[in-house]
This record gives structure tokens, sequence and C-alpha cells, in this order.
């Protein structure tokens, strides 16, 4: 019998009454109301009348609790909570959680932050006024127990605190915005939590503390509600779907759990912690008609405490069993999500000692009540779900209301009749956390001292920071004991050098660093055939930084001071002399210092060099002519150290000058290339917002733009990205305008459908053949590669390899070329599914032959020889007659283009020329050294096969990546390759603009 089965029978055997029948409303008196409070007549009837079918509600939300100074939702909706045709805007939504505020005692209202765009989110905490009152003392025990260290893990102690504090439930609304019920549910809970006198809401209040942030994705909510509006006002005509959520992606902001780049989820985390909550409860909308996918499926994040786990069953059967009591069809908690990476919001919490929980509530991406017709797989019976949805069911947003608000006041209820349990296990988890160096291991994560990576150091320092984890600086030399690397290795002694920095296990959220900076593993044949997400996401690699896991509990008593600020590590400025020498070692500011530096003059070494001791690598900056009066500013605030050279070295260099970029964006998606320009924001590499309707109405794009940054769309095909969205229906509009007010804010157009075009495509062409530089990534490099901007390159095919947003090994082919200056021998990139190229010498038809195939064209053209005399290797010998030596055969390596000889290019049209051909930059590993963290199988397809491409087109460059080097904030270590080729766009053809003459 499985654990999550067995929790079931458990739970339902303390909740249910021998022989209770499943619809036990009258029956159960655990949540029965109090009978001396009257009734909101006109709200309770509205309720019922919005809700489609009577087993869509239960006793919890069939009626509303009437009060003489406290305003119901509709004060500020009109109506009731999940009524149709109706969305309000965050404001109105905090609007009437300050009405709350203000005519209640037990309802305080926080703002927790802003967004990119400058609107609050906020937080509402609920309980009796006496747990507010002794807030910030609860949060005082809290502290404690969340960091045991306080107490000397005395669990003597921990006990009294326990007995003497409340837990802090929080629950999130509404970080996907096409999920629209969540705002208006949280309104209704919370006028329940706070007025509701029933017996069990009396107990939850008086026992622990509801957090709410009712709108997580403030800036999405509202362009929702525009869209929305849009929608009402023109009826039976398609709407546009919802292109911006938050300024910079959609659905990926549930994904930004490690990086934590966006404001959202610092927001949400720094409110958790701050709480020191027990809980984060993140509220979706998606698959029928509720789904606690607190259970979820395997396999399980392998760096959470056990106790997790049990919690996760615990809740979620509990959860379940209780809406089976109530009659409510489709709930269930085991299903098809798998809890392993830990990129969700809601996982905040379960990095932090706390327990993380997320609902998927039936939605109709609005306020429209809708028929929906369900797939078999939706209503089918499996053992984790007796009572299915309905196959067929008219569905409403009060339907959608109810469902979310039942759900949350049992589990919110099983929880106050359990806060010791649960502080308990909070204390201990965080305990656990403290004690993993003497447990599980290990000790530490030790980044020694190199001059060459502090730049991704301290971007990777920056994150850590940002999850609160305690980050120590070596004072002294330390020695520790290495595990091995490989199995049957000895353990090795190495030395830390002072100023390495030490990221120690023994503290609270020692948790989350382990998962960020460890590796991951996925078996091929893991139960688990369908992802969620990636599979792999090792930070220590992603940054392309040497980081040490350290099981020697030693290396926790050498002399360390803690690294408040990670920018402190850089910033210097050494030696004398008029130029400035900035060394290029993969750092991700050297493009931004251009920026900032316009009035000097910047040259770019081509080789490395010496100078005054020191080691320059090629693509190193030179500097001459800047304000010396801000060059220290920007070099501490681009984390950037310099040198001061006496001359110019001798070495070849070209001078660089700002580039002048503009960012292309589709109008069928733009989440992808949210997170490349986060990246170019964050830098400070600015950039114009253009979109393919831009570029089909503008004929000379060379004279305004250098570079075109095409960055992926999001699995669109070419044909896709040329025609659009069909245009047989009506106009859609992204535009600001009365009725819209929020839209328009990034771009704008009055009819998102046409695409690029043919008339488009050759503006962008005409553009590289100018000496343009287009970059394009993924899907865009695919359009690159159909249309004929890369002449020389095809998609090479994937065969049975099986990649899963894995983290990949790599190989620099041309470690000269300007694109791959300041790296190694290579660097480990994110792949989503094992995109990679074929380069051939020649053009051809789409669909020509493949490049390779090992089974019917192996590598060595020898290996095909006919029968006769000699090995392999040797030519067979026609007896009689003298001997004529056949021409040499080319040993052919995956990522090379199959060499031609003078027969094949007689005459031959379709010979690129020398200087045209295209260029392997960077190319996969060897099957063996192949995959690094996640999910690889049958590597041999992908293997050694090439994964960045430059192919030239006219005066100009495509550049090709078949990995997403800009990606959820996450690949610092691969940005450079971007920002280089930016920087060198002039000098990255076979023919391109000659050294600068010393």
């Amino acid at each position: 019998m499985t654990t999550s089965k067995l929790a079931l029978i458990v739970v339902c055997s303390t909740l249910l009454p021998a022989g209770a029948p499943l619809h036990s409303q009258e029956l159960n008196s655990t949540f029965a109301r109090d009978p001396g409070q009257p009734i909101n007549q006109q709200y309770t009837d509205q309720i019922r009348k919005y809700t489609t079918d009577p087993s869509f509600i239960s006793p919890l939300v069939d009626y509303l609790p009437a009060s003489k100074t406290v305003p119901t939702p509709a004060k500020v909706l009109g109506d009731v909570s999940g009524a149709p045709d109706m969305l309000p805007y965050a404001e109105d939504v905090y609007k009437y959680f300050r009405l709350l505020e203000a005519s209640s005692p037990r309802v305080k209202v926080f703002t927790i932050g802003h967004s990119e765009e400058g609107r609050e989110m906020i937080a509402a905490a609920i309980a009796d006024p006496n747990l507010l009152a002794g807030a910030k003392e609860n949060e005082a025990h809290l502290a404690q127990l969340a960091d045991p260290r306080a107490i000397d893990l005395d669990d003597a102690k921990a006990r009294h605190i326990i007995d003497q504090s409340w837990p802090v439930y929080y629950i999130t609304g509404t970080i996907h915005s096409p999920e629209t019920g969540a705002p208006t549910a949280l309104m209704e809970l919370a006028y329940r939590l706070a007025v509701d006198d029933a017996p069990y809401i009396k107990y939850i209040r008086s026992h622990m503390i509801v957090l709410i942030t009712p709108v997580v994705e403030v800036d999405g909510r509202d362009r929702m509600v525009d869209i929305y509006k849009w929608h009402k006002a023109h009826p039976g005509q398609d709407w546009p779907r919802l292109l911006y959520w938050g300024h910079y992606v959609a659905h990926d902001n549930n994904r930004d759990a490690m990086a934590m780049t966006l404001n959202l989820t610092r927001n949400v985390l720094d409110t958790y912690l701050a709480w020191h909550a027990q809980v984060l409860h993140d509220l979706h909308e998606s698959v029928p008609f509720l789904y606690d996918n607190t259970v979820g499926d395997g396999p399980y994040n392998a760096w959470v405490d056990p106790t997790l786990a049990d919690e996760w069953a615990e809740l979620g059967w509990n959860n379940v069993a209780q809406m089976k009591n109530f009659g409510m069809p489709g709930v269930f908690t085991h299903g098809d999500f798998d809890t392993w990476s830990p990129g969700y919001l809601m996982f905040l919490a379960g990095m932090h000692n706390g327990i993380s929980r997320l609902y998927e509530t039936f939605g109709n991406g609005g306020a429209d009540t809708e028929k929906r017709i369900l797939q078999p797989e939706d209503y089918s019976r499996p053992w984790y779900r007796q009572n299915p949805p309905l196959p067929v069911v008219t569905w409403s947003q009060r339907d959608n209301n109810n469902y979310e608000e039942t759900a949350l006041l049992s589990t919110i209820s099983y929880f106050s009749r359990n806060t010791h349990h649960f502080l308990e296990n909070y204390y201990l988890k965080s305990k656990r956390a403290v004690e993993k160096p003497s447990l599980e291991g290990p000790a530490a994560y030790v980044i020694p001292v190199n001059p060459a990576d502090v730049n991704r150091q301290i971007e990777l320092l920056k994150v850590l920071k940002r999850q609160h984890v305690e980050v120590q600086e070596l004072s002294d030399t330390a020695t520790a004991t290495l595990p091995f690397e490989k199995r049957g290795d000895k353990p090795k002694q190495e030395t830390f050098a002072a100023g390495s920095i030490v990221v120690r296990m023994d503290q609270p959220y020692s948790r989350v660093a382990d998962a960020l900076l460890d590796r991951q593993f996925w078996a091929a044949g893991d139960p688990q055939k369908h992802p969620y997400d990636d599979t792999g996401w090792s930070f220590t690699h992603l940054f392309n930084l040497k980081v040490f896991r350290v099981l020697d509990p030693a290396i926790l008593k050498s002399k360390m001071t803690p690294l408040d600020d990670p920018a402190s590590l850089a910033g210097k400025v050494s030696g004398s002399g008029s130029v400035l020498a900035v060394a290029n070692s993969g750092q991700v500011s050297l493009l931004p210092l251009v920026y900032k530096l316009k009035g000097g003059t910047i040259q770019v070494a081509e080789k490395s060099f010496e100078a005054d001791g020191k080691h320059f690598p090629a693509g190193s900056l030179l500097i001459t002519g800047a304000p010396d009066n801000r060059i220290t500013e920007f070099l501490h605030d681009l984390s950037l150290d310099a040198s001061r050279l006496s001359a110019v070295p001798s070495e070849p260099v070209h001078t660089v000058t700002a580039p002048r970029i503009a960012f292309m964006h589709t109008w069928l998606g733009t989440q992808t290339e949210g997170w490349w320009r986060y990246a170019f924001d964050t830098a400070g590499v600015p950039f114009d917002y253009i979109s393919t309707q831009t570029v089909a109405n503008q004929d000379d794009l060379r004279a305004k733009y250098d570079v075109i940054v095409f960055a992926p769309v999001g699995r669109s095909s070419p044909l896709e990205i040329l025609n659009g969205i069909p245009m047989w229906n009506n106009a859609m509009p992204w535009q600001k305008s009365e009725l819209t007010p929020n839209l328009g804010a990034l771009d704008t157009s009055s009819d998102i459908r046409p695409g690029l075009g043919y008339e488009g495509l050759g503006h962008l062409k005409k553009f590289v053949e100018q000496g343009g530089l287009l970059i394009t990534c993924e899907d865009t490099a695919e359009f690159a590669i159909d249309t004929g901007l890369a002449p020389g390159v095809s998609v090479a095919p994937r065969g049975d390899a099986r990649v899963v947003g894995t983290v990949l090994n790599t190989i620099f082919v041309a470690p000269d070329n300007p694109i791959a200056f300041g790296y190694g021998p290579g660097v480990p990139v994110i792949s989503a599914n094992g995109m990679a190229f074929n380069v051939s010498n020649t053009v051809g038809r789409p669909g020509g032959r493949v490049l390779m195939d090992p089974l019917t064209d192996p590598l060595d053209p020898y290996a095909k020889r006919a029968t006769g005399r000699g090995s392999v290797d040797d030519s067979d010998e026609p007896q009689g007659r003298k001997i004529v030596e056949p021409e040499p055969l080319v040993k052919q390596q995956p990522w090379e283009p199959k060499h031609l000889n003078e027969e094949q290019m007689r005459n031959n049209p379709q010979v690129i020329p020398v200087q045209n051909r295209p260029d392997v930059i960077l190319r996969f590993s060897d099957a063996k050294n192949l995959l690094l963290d996640g999910l690889l199988d049958k590597a041999a397809s992908i293997a050694e096969h090439a994964v960045v491409v430059n192919a030239h087109l006219g005066k100009g460059n495509v550049l090709l990546f078949g990995n997403n080097p800009v990606y959820r904030g996450e690949t610092v270590g691969t940005y450079p390759l971007v920002f280089n080729a930016i920087l060198n766009f002039q000098h990255l053809a076979h023919d391109s603009a000659p050294a600068d003459q010393h």
C-alpha cells in the first residue's frame, strides 16, 4: 500500500463517522453555522443564483452572514463575489480590503512592495484583535523556531515557545493573470473570516493569522481586466490574448522562485519570511474542478525535508476528504504534477522550512458563464478521484469561487485544530536544516577566490542573498577534505585562500542553497515520463563557476566573517597609466560598461596579452579618454575590476562603439523574449522595442540599428511568425484607450493579427546584408534557417534523444571568434529539448539530406569501403594493372560540414563561397560527457553537434542559438555569448573590419 493511499484512509477515518453518506452536510457539525447570527439574504440569494449546480456549493459558502458595520464585497463590486460579467481591477480589490480594515478590528492591511511598473502589492492579516495586536511578539517567537540557533537547538525551549505562539497561513492569488477567480474569492473569504461567528471560524480567528495577498501579478491583473472589458464591449468578436502579463514575463512568473528576478517573487518571499509563516498557499486555475496538487506526483524535490512530504499528504488528503464529505465532485490531490523543480512560487515555503501548497481550480479565463465539454481523461475515475468531474458542465466564476473558498476554509479549519503539530514540524524542519552538516551533509559550499570569476560570483551571491541565505568570507586560508569526484577516486585535500566564499549549511535556509548549488539527476527510467518543467538547474554550472561541495565539517571551524554586500568584492582599480584595461573573463558587464563610457575610446584586444604581470584574455577592453571621476563608480556598479596600463599593447585591437540595438517581438507571444529584456535592462544595455509589424513597415532598418535581437517566441513555427494570427475575423487591438487604460505600455498595435510578412522578411534580410547582426534563438533560429537567412545551416534531427530542460556540456569549436571571448574550453548550457544544428558548404532545398546518420552514413568514410584486400583503412588494389591512388576521403566530425572535392564543386551554384560559410562557435560534448544536470537519454543523437552557429549573409551575420543563453535569470554564464556578439558585431564576418593600426 502506498503512503498516499494509507494517508487517505487515515484522514478519512478521522473525518467521517462510520457509515457516513457522501452528502452529509446536515450530519457534519464541524462546520455548523452560528444559529444566532443573521444572514445577508440578498447576497445569499445571489450566491445561489450564480451557482450552476447544487453539487458545486457547500454549506460553508451557501450563505453570507450579515453585518451592520462591515461591508460585503458587493460594496465595491456592485454584486457578489464571482458574479458573471464582472472582474475588478487590483485597486478595486485593495479598496475593499481597506474597507474591511476600516470597519473591522480583525483585519490589518499592509503594503508589501510594488511591481516593475509601480503598482502596489498588499497583504491583509486576519485574526482576532488580540492576535493582531500581538503580531510583533508572535513574530519574535516564530523567529526563534525559524532559526533555532537562537535557542541553541533546545527542544525544551522550543516547546515552550510553541505553546506561546500561533501560526501564520499565507494565501496568494492570481500570479497567473488569465486565472481570474482568486481575487473575488479572497475578498469574500476575508469577509467570512472577519465577520462569521460560526464556531469553526471563531476558532480559526483565535488560533492563527490568515495572511492574504489577493493579487500577486498586479500589472497583469489590470491588463486582464482591460481585455475582459473589451471582450464584453464587443460581443461576438474575437478578443486578444493577454500578451503581456507582468512587465517582463507571463506564465513563467511562477518559475522565478530560484533566481528571484521579479519584484513579485521578492515581495512574496520577504513577506513570508518577515511573518515567519508556516504555509504558502498559491491559488491557480486550470483543470476541473479542484486539483489540490499538494500531493501531486513524483519525483519529489531531492532537497526537501521528509516531513514536508508527510505534511503534503496529510493536508492534501484531508482536503479531498472534506470536499467529498460536502458532495462536491472533481476534487483530487494526486495528479501528474511532479514536485521536482523548486522554481514555483509556492516552493519558496518548501525551500524555507514551511509548507508549499497550490490549488488548481476550474476557470473560464474570465467571468463569463460557459458550457464546458471535458476531455475523457478529465472525467475518468482513477483510484485517487472516485468522485470525478461531470463530463459536460455549465461553469461560472461563482462555481470557481465556491470551490476555492470551501477548500480554503476547510483546510484552514484543519490547520487551526492542529497548530501545535504544525509549529512543531516547522521547528523540527528548521532544526534539521541547521543540523544538515552532521546529518546528510554537505557541510558547506565553497566558492574559491578567482578574479576571473568574481563578476559572476557576485551575481550568484545576489541570488543567494535574495533567498535570505547567509554568506561568509574566509578570513584565513582553510583546508578541507573533498569527496571523490567519481566512484573509485580517492578523497583529496583542497586549500581555499582567504577571501573565498563559504555558504555554510548549518543555517536555517541551507536547503535552498543546497538545491541551487548541487547537481540534479533525473533517471531516464524514472516512472514519471512527462516532467512538468526543467529537470536540471545547477546554478554552479549555469553561472559558469567553480563551486566545491564540501562534506568535511572541519571547514565550519575556519575563521570567517559575514559578507553582507557581495558588490564589495569588485570595483577595484590597480596600477597607473592612461590606459584602463578590463580583462574579459566572461563577465556580464563589459557591454554595459561601453554604454556608460560613451565619451571614451574603447578598443577590444583580439589576442591575449600580458601587461604589468597580469594576463588579459582576448576580448579585454582597453579604454582611453574616459572621465576618471566616474570610473570607480561605474566599475563598482557593474562588479568589474580594472588595471591601469602605460600604453595600449602591441597585439591587434579593434575599436568598438555602443551598438544600436532593437528587440523585435511578435504579437504571438512575449514571455520568453521577456527574460531577455529583463537581462538587458538589469545589465544596463539600452534597446528599442519594436514588433514584427514595425519591421514590415520599415525598409531601412540598417540606418537605425546595428543589432536586432529576435529572442525566442515560444514554440512558434516560421509560418506563424510570417503570417501572424489568421485574418478572417475582426481586428484585435492592443492599445491604450478609455476602455483599456492599461494596454500599450510596452508596445501598441491597432491590430495584433498581422505577422512579419514576406515584405518584413525582405527588410530583415536587407538589414543583415547591409552589415547588421541578427541574433536568433530556438524557434526564431529555426525561422531564420527556414526563410533563407542562415545559408548552410539546418536543424539537426534529434532522433530519440530525450532532453527536458537539461544542463549540458559544450566545447568551443572557434575559441578565437569574438563570440567566444573570455571563455575557457567550454561552457554549460541549458537545453530545452536538445536542439542542435548541422552545417553544410552548400545550400539546398529545405528538408534536404540529413547531414549524418550514424547507422547508414558513418563518420569515417572508409568504414563504407567495399570488400577487398587490406584493412578498413586501405584501398583495394585490382590485380594486373598499375595502381591509381584515389582521392583521400576526409573524416567528418558531427559539427563539421561535409568536405567537398573538386568534382563536387565544379559548376555547382549551390556551393557557398568560403567567406559566407557558417562558423560553428560551440558544440555539444561527446555523449559520455554531455550530461551535467537533469534528464538525458539517448545522447548519441545530439552529441558533438553544433549548438551555436554564426551564419553569414551579405555583409552581415545571423547568430543562431540552439540553447537559450538568456533564460529565467538563471543562465548568467552564457549571457556573455550574446553580449560579446553585440559588442563585436562588426568583427564576426570572415572579411570583418581590419584591426586598428598602431
